[in-house]
């Protein structure tokens, strides 16, 4: 990405946010070339213009209608058909368990709203572009700036991945897909017990303090995720 403006995608449905974000991005020297409220339309959108990163809020308000449609649909579909494209998520919900589910479905970062202002963001898209993942600070690690920690794309060391069995690696690949012990255990075809041990074993050896923990950080050492859960 060295001297090339970064492209942008943005889907967002607050209107005045949404075009505040469009003028702050542009303004910092970078490309908005898809600029949405609805899931549809922004897909449709990025199809013809494909963007380097894309700024995704997740609880979207559907015309017509009183659910709210999420904006992991948008995340999941960039995930499987826009693989180049790199996803930061924007949401007022800071449940660790959802950012989970952003990070095992693809997403390159998230950011809490509340906790970010607009320069923040220029420099999280940057970060984004260049391959660092970016994680709240509420999952328990110090950040250098506000409302995120900056990540390599690389995350830890091979070292990291060699202090764990052939089946502890299964297992942290289902954790990150979202399992549960007891469909790991099916897929694996062990005892949901054993799948605890297994488990047991890789908090000791890497150190996380809960099971969002690992799994953000199955994601940092790119453990291979099954193909499907």
């Amino acid at each position: 990405m060295v001297g090339e403006r970064i492209r942008v995608a943005i889907l967002e449905d607050q209107q005045v946010f949404r075009e505040c974000l469009v003028a702050v991005l542009e303004g910092a020297g970078m490309d908005v070339v898809v600029s949405s409220g609805q899931t549809t339309q922004f897909l449709a959108r990025v199809r013809e213009s494909p963007p380097d990163v894309a700024v995704l809020d997740l609880r979207l308000e559907v015309p017509g209608r009183d659910e709210a449609a999420s904006g992991l649909t948008a995340l999941q579909c960039l995930h499987d058909f826009y693989p180049n494209v790199r996803s930061l998520v924007m949401s007022g919900n800071e449940e660790p368990g959802l950012v989970e589910q952003c990070l095992s479905v693809g997403a390159a970062g998230y950011l809490c709203k509340q906790n970010v202002g607009l320069n923040e963001v220029v420099e999280a898209v940057r970060r984004v572009a260049r391959g660092e993942r970016l994680l709240p600070v509420g999952l328990g690690w110090s950040s250098p700036l506000q409302g995120f920690q900056p990540q390599p794309e690389t995350g830890y060391t091979g070292g990291e991945l060699g202090k764990l069995t052939l089946r502890e690696r299964e297992v942290l690949g289902y954790i990150a897909a979202g399992a549960d012990n007891l469909k790991i255990a099916a897929c694996l075809g062990i005892t949901e017990r054993t799948v605890k041990a297994h488990i047991t074993s890789i908090y000791k050896k890497l150190g996380p303090e809960n099971r969002t923990q690992l799994a953000v950080l199955a994601c940092q050492l790119g453990v291979q995720r099954p193909a499907s859960v």
